[in-house]
């Protein structure tokens, strides 16, 4: 069975005691996390276990009221694919 932790600013999957996929995210202020590492074992990419990931903090974020900035690449990807992440997606302008 799967689940996934929160550990200390990172969220990890386990599956039958190993860590097997994580996401790690960094208090940028009060109001911003901002994502900046994804990893999936090789074995499993494919599985969508990123995705769930990244969901996740997207759900903490708007849980706390929170905006975040995708800076590792599979989370930005990530962020452009889904337009319900809008509301939680900080852009600076430019």
């Amino acid at each position: 069975m799967r689940e996934i932790r929160e550990d200390n600013h990172r969220l990890v999957m386990v599956e039958d005691g190993q860590e097997i996929a994580e996401i790690t995210f960094q208090m940028q202020d009060e109001h911003t996390l901002v994502i900046d590492h994804t990893y999936v074992s090789e074995e499993l990419r494919g599985q969508k276990l990123g995705d769930q990931l990244v969901k996740a903090v997207v759900d903490i974020a708007r849980t706390d009221g929170r905006q975040i900035v995708p800076a590792c690449s599979f989370a930005l990807a990530q962020f452009k694919r889904h337009q319900d992440y809008k509301d939680v997606w900080r852009q600076d302008e430019k």
